[in-house]
């Protein structure tokens, strides 16, 4: 089969995976606390590993697909709340949560409390702290920049802020949570937080959208071509073939 259809198939999948991916991070602009996706692709060359294959071969084979995507960990705008309980950490740290599938990490700080006084984010993920997931006995609530936690001048708690080294791999549970491998999550010691603010998404619209139209315009164009090279195909297989 010609090489330009290998190529042509498998970059239209990649642009679709990546139009996915891109349609994603748009539609949580407004998600407080959550992390955009980018695209990250690898080589492929067409062919049996073993097969020997020249210079002009490998190149006209060698095309690249969509290998995954990896978290931006860039900091998103902080937003004044006037709420005690919403927090937003200055600086690369992560809170931890208690969930079901273990200990979960996030940077929106939008909390509230249960009906058992529990502190927990929107999702019902509870906020671990260093005594375990944080109860509130009422009262008015301060939270200092190390992530100490007072009522009514009583220290209850401090938040359990980690950090991650630079490189982590970070997977997304749902839409602003997230795992990492067991024993990577180390104590903040370069993060703050701060009362009353709750950080925003750092996914930029004007950005997410020319990605957008350059992700829809490349699908288009490798649809074209995937389109050109099956014709042609189809004229070798009828006028060439019964020659042979």
């Amino acid at each position: 089969m010609d090489s330009g259809y290998y190529a042509a198939s498998a970059g239209l999948a990649a642009q679709e995976q990546a139009l996915e991916l891109v349609a994603h991070n748009l539609a949580n602009l407004s998600t407080a606390g959550y992390r955009g996706q980018q695209m990250t692709f690898r080589s492929l060359v067409a062919g049996d590993a073993e097969v020997m294959v020249n210079p002009l071969n490998a190149a006209m084979n060698d095309f690249g697909v969509l290998s995954g995507s990896r978290l931006d960990l860039t900091p998103g705008s902080l937003a004044p709340t006037g709420n005690p309980l919403d927090v937003a950490i200055s600086g690369p740290g992560f809170f931890s949560l208690q969930a079901a599938q273990g200990t979960l990490y996030t940077r929106a700080g939008s909390f509230h409390l249960t009906a058992t006084g529990q502190l927990a984010t929107a999702d019902g993920n509870l906020v671990l702290g260093q005594q375990g997931p944080i109860t509130l006995p009422g009262g008015n609530v301060v939270i200092s920049s190390d992530g100490t936690i007072s009522a009514d001048g009583n220290v209850v708690d401090k938040l359990g802020l980690v950090e991650f080294p630079p490189g982590t791999s970070l997977s997304a549970v749902g839409d602003a949570t997230y795992a990492g491998l067991e024993g990577t999550a180390t104590p903040a010691v370069e993060s703050s937080v701060q009362q009353g603010m709750v950080e925003g998404s750092n996914v930029g619209a004007i950005e997410g959208v020319v990605q957008l139209i350059a992700v829809q315009r490349n699908t288009e164009m490798l649809a074209r071509a995937l389109s050109a090279f099956d014709s042609q195909l189809n004229q070798t297989a009828v006028m060439d073939l019964p020659k042979v």
